[in-house]
């Protein structure tokens, strides 16, 4: 007997996880009927792919475990993507976890859905920032932003605040869409999470929001790709991936102006993030990546440059007195402190 296709696909990026991945695989286990786990054991050097097989062995039906050579994050997605049988596909990192009460939520919607043969192309949910030590916990809602448990296109959502993106911690995509949309991320890249949120927007036509929080991101440990010491050594690769999104979509092509909106504060924010840090790093070598970086926009054949500086954001991060780059600097602690994102 055909065993039936499951609701939901949750990949599962693992590099040398063991410590945490444990957390992690046990969130997503509520319903063997609806749910495929998919543990991509990225080229571990530790018992990561022991503790896989493990978990593959104790629920045959719900988790399968993929064992390949070291890609980085973005290949593992790619590889758990291009193996998902679910109709919604997911991402989970291996040091974070989705809470069980809002899982439930989601699950339930789309069996309701199923039930009437109604497809969504993305499913946006609320996420915490797990900060270690931190008692008060931050919580990014998009209430505000886009309409709540009803279909809505991109010409409702209003303006996001430059901290409340939708990241890979807020979506779900339809998994044969993300499919089409010819997705590709580089390998052995941090922060390529930036095009897995950017590079489908345009082809995601039909939205639907659930305000419960999913998605727990924990932030803290000193190895982690967010850490602001590994961010400024990494910045090489931060600058890969917004070089990418700058060529992506050309945005006078975009013809909704929400969704146009979006995507120009999206790289005002990336080049707020890449200038922030080469300026945190001051040497003459950052300063001069920092240059390069806004000549690359402004010689960008897609024209991106006057979308980013119309924001006050892209107009500000240009700023290169003394004055300036101090402001730029407080700017970014000021933000740090009360968002609390690395």
């Amino acid at each position: 007997m055909e065993k039936k296709k499951k609701l939901l696909t949750i990949a599962i990026p693992c590099y040398n996880s063991e410590n945490y991945m444990d957390r992690a695989i046990k969130s997503c286990l509520i319903d063997e009927d609806s749910i495929e786990i998919i543990i991509v054991d990225d080229g571990s050097k530790d018992s990561t792919f022991k503790k896989a097989d493990a978990y593959a062995k104790e629920y045959p039906d719900i988790i399968k475990v993929i064992h390949k050579e070291n890609g980085g994050h973005g290949d593992a997605v790619i590889t758990g993507l291009k193996s998902a049988s679910g109709r919604y596909f997911k991402v989970l990192d291996s040091d974070d976890w989705l809470g069980k009460k809002a899982l439930k939520v989601i699950l339930t919607f789309l069996k309701e859905n199923e039930k009437v043969d109604t497809e969504f192309d993305m499913l946006i949910s609320d996420y915490v920032y797990e900060k270690l030590g931190k008692k008060k916990k931050r919580r990014i809602s998009y209430k505000g932003e886009m309409p709540v448990r009803t279909t809505f296109s991109w010409d409702s959502v209003k303006r996001f605040k430059p901290w409340e993106n939708i990241l890979m911690h807020s979506v779900i995509y339809r998994t044969d869409l993300l499919l089409h949309t010819n997705l590709e991320l580089p390998k052995h890249t941090f922060y390529v999470d930036n095009i897995y949120v950017y590079h489908p927007l345009p082809y995601m036509k039909k939205l639907y929001y659930i305000d419960v929080d999913l998605y727990h991101y924990f932030i803290g440990r000193d190895d982690q790709s967010v850490n602001e010491k590994n961010m400024i050594e990494r910045i090489d690769q931060q600058l890969l991936v917004t070089r990418m999104l700058i060529e992506d979509h050309p945005l006078r092509t975009i013809e909704n102006k929400q969704l146009r909106r979006y995507l120009s504060q999206y790289l005002a924010v990336m080049m707020a993030v890449s200038t922030a840090f080469l300026i945190k790093d001051g040497s003459a070598e950052a300063l001069k990546k920092r240059d390069d970086l806004w000549e690359f926009l402004k010689d960008s054949k897609n024209g991106q440059y006057k979308y980013v500086n119309r924001h006050i954001l892209g107009r500000s991060m240009q700023m290169k007195t003394k004055l300036g780059t101090a402001i730029i600097k407080i700017g970014y602690e000021i933000s740090q402190k009360l968002i609390g994102f690395n």
